[in-house]
């Protein structure tokens, strides 16, 4: 956790270069450059202290109210149109040089352009839900089953930065889907145990035909995760702990399984799997797309995982190939298939770390199950 504060508080420190260079050409005239940089530099080491907050509250969350929640969204638009602009400078100052705009108007050029990039990603595209549906075929699948159709919510990270308004708004939107059954794969809150009530509350919102059926993620084992547990089994939702349940459907059958959280060393995926006759169709829940391999040894048909966001930036349209977690997770984006094992990760709901998404849109996943052509 230090080497990540550090990581943090130094890009933070640099980023600011742009931003000073950019208000001195900006408010030069109405005071020396000298003076505008001076002042640039001190907003710049305000932006350093305040990430303090910010990161207690990644640490250990909690609400705040509305007036700070703008505040802290207007924050970090700032600095991630700052962050932004560190790399953008590289290919957009000597652009702007080759145009004959000078030194301090390229600068305050690539600045603008980043800042409003970051308020897009902030403030827009973080509340512009998308809902998609997916054929997947699934091997073994009976034939009652085909056409069954799982909704699946990831990734919300509840808390100071994911109002309950906007929750409540997904909850309204997967159960109007009006699925079979909903997958929920983890991460329900960002750190601590204050959300973990409200969570498990808002969940019980939820309708689908079959019920909804979850697993925990390495956030809602971020302090102490038995409150949520607790919180989630007392509002009807089916918490799967390295275990599988069976559904019957005109005297066929299809199985859904859990796999528990990684980081806390809880997974087990032999445990989740043992005593499922082979060649059953097996529909697995693992909030860590890393458990894919292991589960795919054991010939499960499909399995739902989150966690990785899509890096919550990417390159627009192609969002499932570029984005920033390519560099961290071999499976980290959409659908992958080893041998007759399929996976979906998904892109997540909600956020941790900078509150923004860009190029990754948040997701309510409608997969629905096909029996492959010709069985």
């Amino acid at each position: 956790m230090r080497r990540f504060r550090l990581i943090v508080w130094w890009t933070t420190i640099a980023s600011q270069g742009p931003f000073i260079a950019a208000s001195a050409w900006l408010f030069g005239h109405l005071a020396s450059p000298v003076v505008a940089a001076c002042a640039a530099l001190a907003w710049a080491i305000a932006m350093v202290v305040l990430l303090q907050g910010r990161v207690s509250l990644l640490l250990d969350d909690r609400e705040v109210s509305p007036l700070r929640s703008l505040l802290e969204r207007t924050y970090y638009a700032q600095w991630a149109g700052s962050v932004c602009s560190l790399p953008t400078s590289v290919v957009g100052v000597p652009l702007g040089l080759g145009l004959g705009l000078g030194i301090g108007a390229s600068f305050a050029a690539v600045y603008a352009v980043s800042l409003l990039t970051a308020i897009y990603a902030v403030f827009i595209r973080p509340a512009w839900l998308r809902v998609r549906e997916i054929d997947v075929e699934v091997p073994h699948l009976p034939s009652a089953f085909d056409g069954y159709r799982i909704a699946q919510l990831s990734d919300l990270h509840l808390g100071s930065m994911c109002p309950r308004g906007r929750v409540h708004r997904w909850m309204a939107v997967a159960s109007g889907l009006e699925p079979d059954a909903i997958a929920l794969t983890g991460d329900y809150v960002t750190s601590g145990t204050r959300f973990h009530e409200i969570a498990a509350e808002i969940f019980s919102e939820l309708r689908a035909r079959d019920g909804v059926f979850a697993v925990c993620g390495n956030h809602d084992d971020y302090g102490h995760g038995e409150p949520l547990r607790t919180a989630l089994v007392r509002a009807k939702i089916r918490l799967l702990e390295n275990e599988h349940v069976t559904l019957e459907r005109d005297g066929e059958s299809l199985v859904i399984a859990g796999v528990d959280d990684t980081m806390s060393r809880r997974a087990d995926v032999d445990r989740t799997l043992s005593g499922i006759p082979e060649g059953r169709a097996v529909v697995v829940l693992a909030h860590d797309p890393g458990l894919f391999r292991r589960i795919a040894e054991r010939r499960a048909s499909l399995v739902l995982s989150g966690h990785t966001h899509w890096g919550q930036v990417a390159l627009p349209f192609f969002e499932e190939r570029v984005n920033l977690a390519t560099r961290f997770y071999r499976n980290n984006a959409g659908i992958c298939r080893e041998g007759e094992s399929t996976l979906y990760v998904h892109p997540g709901l909600g956020m941790t770390g900078p509150p923004l998404r860009f190029g990754v849109a948040p997701e309510i996943t409608v997969l629905r199950l096909r029996a492959p052509k010709g069985a």
